[in-house]
């Protein structure tokens, strides 16, 4: 038996679902799913055997397990056992891969255990931890993380062919005056691939390649350098200004005024 935390389909573009796996030592499943399955090992370490082949593994705090979609697995766990599991959907996974100009028999993930990879266990502790908040970064943010997991995935465990990245100038520019007009709004990744011409994850990989910063980074910076002129202005109430550039509150505002700053809005007032 075991205890999983209620999974939350959070990301309705991406439809990833997350969800912490708690079992005690003994007999774990891992039924057949149509997802491809990511699981991040927690415990601090945990003695596991395969039932299929009776190897013995010890798994680590940080190691990264794929299952891919259709497949089972199940083995015994000498003391207890946490993961966390995120389940990403074959189309859009599938999606991703055609915009990074992947052929689809490549599409799909292997099968992989013990994977010691950091910007994997980072990029599913964000997805968790974005959805634990309830998404306060917005769609943009949401959106982007989705996309970069699916990316480094295909990208480390899929064979697969790209074309070169680059956007034009006239694009970025596009992408930039688009960016300031709609600070205001949550901004979509797929809103701003749309300015742009091209895919969501092009529009990621190249937007780096050009501004030397991510995308989601690029308009947080534009966010709290409006929201510091409009301080310094006193023309809003500090947390009609939050709104007004587009955070999601008052206190997520200063947050990111502390971190790119190193100043609290009030800090800021005349």
């Amino acid at each position: 038996m075991h205890r999983m935390l209620e999974p939350s389909a959070l990301w309705p573009p991406a439809g990833i679902q997350v969800a912490r796996r708690f079992n005690p030592p003994g007999r774990i499943d891992l039924p057949m799913i149509a997802d491809h399955r990511v699981s991040l090992h927690l415990s601090a370490r945990t003695i596991t055997t395969c039932r299929e082949s009776g190897q013995r593994f010890l798994r680590r705090h940080g190691h990264v397990d794929l299952t891919p979609a259709d497949c089972s697995g199940a083995f015994d766990a000498d003391e207890d056992y946490a993961a966390l599991d995120v389940q990403i959907p074959c189309g859009f996974l599938q999606r991703v891969a055609q915009e990074m100009q992947m052929r689809p028999a490549h599409a799909g993930l292997q099968a992989r255990h013990l994977i010691e990879e950091a910007r994997l266990c980072h990029l599913m502790l964000a997805i968790e931890a974005d959805h634990c908040s309830g998404a306060p970064g917005g769609r943009l943010y949401t959106d982007s993380l989705g996309v970069a997991l699916a990316v480094q995935l295909l990208a480390g465990y899929a064979v697969a062919g790209r074309q070169g990245e680059a956007l034009s100038a006239r694009q970025v520019q596009r992408v930039v005056d688009f960016i300031e007009a709609n600070l205001d709004v949550d901004l979509s990744l797929d809103a701003l691939a749309s300015v742009a011409g091209v895919s969501r994850s092009y529009l990621q990989r190249a937007f780096r390649s050009s501004k030397g910063t991510s995308l989601h980074r690029y308009v947080v910076e534009r966010r709290v350098e409006r929201a510091r002129l409009l301080l310094i202005k006193r023309s809003l109430p500090a947390s009609e200004i939050a709104l007004a550039v587009g955070f999601a509150n008052q206190s997520h505002m200063a947050r990111w005024m502390r971190r790119l700053l190193g100043v609290t809005p009030r800090e800021l007032l005349p």
